[in-house]
């Protein structure tokens, strides 16, 4: 059965939003590739809006981990990657993110301001790695 612990190194700031360390232990890893806010389609969903895209984007990636036999609860690491960030942008993408892993220990988390992503209209862009048995 896999186990994820979710540490709370002394020393380090205590932040709700992410974990520090999460150590795990299972028989699979999962790689999911950045996830940016398309549907089905390939068509944008969200144009001009980060918290839309935000919402999107976790749901894509909660499909990748559906289709892989795991859930947001199985996620160990994600790595989020936004185009022009500014502090200010922070809560709208938490506000978004939060809800996917509401009642459940948060992942190791890292966000990443960047210049630009693949295509011109997209804000946001997850990458995700989840441990199952």
């Amino acid at each position: 059965m896999s186990k994820l612990d979710h540490l709370r190194p002394s020393g380090l700031h205590h932040n709700p939003a992410y974990s520090h360390v999460v150590v795990a232990s299972g028989a699979r890893t999962i790689y999911i590739s950045g996830q940016v806010s398309v549907d089905e389609e390939g068509r944008v969903v969200g144009a001009g809006d980060l918290a839309a895209q935000t919402t999107q984007v976790m749901q894509n990636l909660g499909m990748a981990l559906k289709a892989a036999g795991a859930s947001y609860s199985n996620i160990v690491k994600i790595t989020t990657f936004v185009v022009g960030y500014k502090a200010e942008l922070r809560p709208i993408i938490g506000k978004a993110r939060s809800a996917f892993f509401e009642g459940m220990e948060p992942p190791a988390s890292t966000l990443v301001g960047v210049t630009a992503l693949a295509a011109p209209e997209w804000l946001i862009e997850i990458e995700a790695v989840a441990v199952t048995d």
